[in-house]
């Protein structure tokens, strides 16, 4: 608007060579610029804009464009429709009582105008001596500058009409662009909130499963303990074998029930670690391969991304990433395996888990882990959902596609580094 002014009032004293109070004009623009320099200032704090604070700013708009109209004679300025403006932006950001009082603050500066204002400069013939010329030729040449004056008046009124569209225009699709950022910023707490909402209720369902298990586990416990004693290897070795991968699996539970038993406070203090990523990545691939000897793994990591880095090592993340793995081996071709194709820069870490099975179902790629499945089909439960939500808590992101030449799945985890200082030898 600033530079439109200005442009507007070169045009009328340069090119139509108007005699315009342009001293007064200035100093009126130079006002709204120390008003607009004062307001850029004002969004660089960190305290919140109020309604009232916005009303304000728009009625000081309203003043500057009183200021100008009222110099350049009021109501009868083509560029009287620039009102509009300050009326629309109250009706997009600010409730309908306020709306309502810019209405009435605008009529009444338009009120004002048409009574008080500077007129602007008529349009008179330009003759040396009016003596010289007979009553008839001056009479037509003061037909013909009024005419020019109001062909002026129509073109100002055309011009001001384009120039408030697009004003308009321009404010109302930023302003609404403005309104669906800030919907969609909602909709995604909203989401947020929910999904931490259903992420405790689980914690608090495995809580209580870890406790009402722990009772049967340990008594399967004693007597499988028994069972190997009282039937030694010797003489019973098809059911020793059976029976020592029993107390496996149940030591294994066990262990597994005693860290869901623990406070999430205490897992994220105690995991909550700064760790190279190499070392990382090693230990991960360690603890799947104790629970999953069998499956065939290929490991590809791109050298030519290979930078020393670090991550913070969070006990959940590992329990993720883990789950993922085993996921993939459960729906993958038993001959083919899974890959775990690992390349990083100085930002970021990928972790993509690819398997050779029928591919990720449709729900899953719809979902896209923002919920539990409804069943294990495919390997795939409420232990991928923890998964996502563990790693959109570390500032990560996870992707779900299937592959088109090769088929299978792909889960693509993408995590934030911490980079090594480099240190002065």
């Amino acid at each position: 608007m600033i530079t439109s002014e200005i442009g507007v009032l070169f045009l009328a004293i340069v090119g139509l060579g108007l005699k315009l109070p342009y001293t007064e004009l200035l100093f009126v623009i130079i006002s709204i610029i120390i008003v607009n320099i004062y307001t850029w200032l004002r969004l660089k704090t960190d305290e919140d804009v109020r309604e009232l604070e916005i009303f304000a700013h728009l009625t000081i708009d309203v003043l500057g464009i009183t200021s100008l109209l009222y110099l350049t004679g009021g109501a009868s300025n083509p560029i009287i429709w620039v009102f509009l403006l300050p009326l629309i932006v109250t009706g997009i950001l600010l409730p309908q009582t306020y709306a309502w009082y810019m209405v009435m603050l605008t009529s009444s500066a338009y009120t004002i105008l048409i009574a008080y204002n500077v007129p602007l400069p008529v349009l008179e013939p330009n003759i040396s001596d009016p003596k010289l010329i007979s009553s008839d030729v001056l009479h037509q040449l003061h037909i013909m500058s009024n005419q020019k004056y109001f062909n002026l008046h129509i073109f100002g009124m055309w011009s001001g009409f384009v120039f408030s569209a697009g004003l308009v225009a321009y404010f109302v699709v930023e302003l609404s662009k403005t309104l669906r950022e800030q919907e969609r910023t909602l909709a995604e707490a909203r989401e947020n909130e929910l999904r931490n909402e259903r992420v405790v209720s689980l914690a608090t369902l495995a809580a209580s499963a870890a406790h009402d298990m722990g009772t049967p586990l340990g008594t399967m416990a004693i007597i499988t303990h028994e069972v190997l004693q009282d039937y030694s290897q010797q003489k019973y070795p098809d059911l020793h074998e059976k029976m020592q991968i029993l107390e496996q699996q149940i030591t294994r539970c066990k262990s597994a029930l005693s860290v869901m038993s623990e406070s999430g406070g205490e897992m994220r203090a105690e995991s909550g670690t700064i760790m190279s990523l190499v070392d990382y990545i090693d230990e991960v691939l360690l603890q799947w391969r104790t629970h999953n000897p069998n499956t065939k793994l290929s490991l590809v990591v791109k050298p030519s991304v290979y930078l020393p880095s670090q991550l913070i090592a969070e006990r959940t993340l590992t329990h993720s990433i883990i789950n993922i793995l085993n996921n993939a081996a459960e729906a993958t071709d038993t001959d083919k395996g899974i890959e775990l194709h690992t390349y990083w820069d100085e930002q970021e870490v990928n972790f993509e888990v690819r398997d050779f099975g029928k591919g990720l179902p449709p729900k899953l790629l719809r979902y896209k882990g923002l919920e539990p499945m409804g069943s294990r089909k495919q390997g795939l439960g409420v232990g991928l959902f923890l998964a996502c939500t563990t790693i959109k808590q570390l500032n990560g992101h996870i992707e779900f596609y299937n592959h088109l030449k090769t088929g299978g799945g792909c889960v693509r985890i993408t995590l934030p580094l911490i980079p090594n200082e480099k240190k002065n030898d």
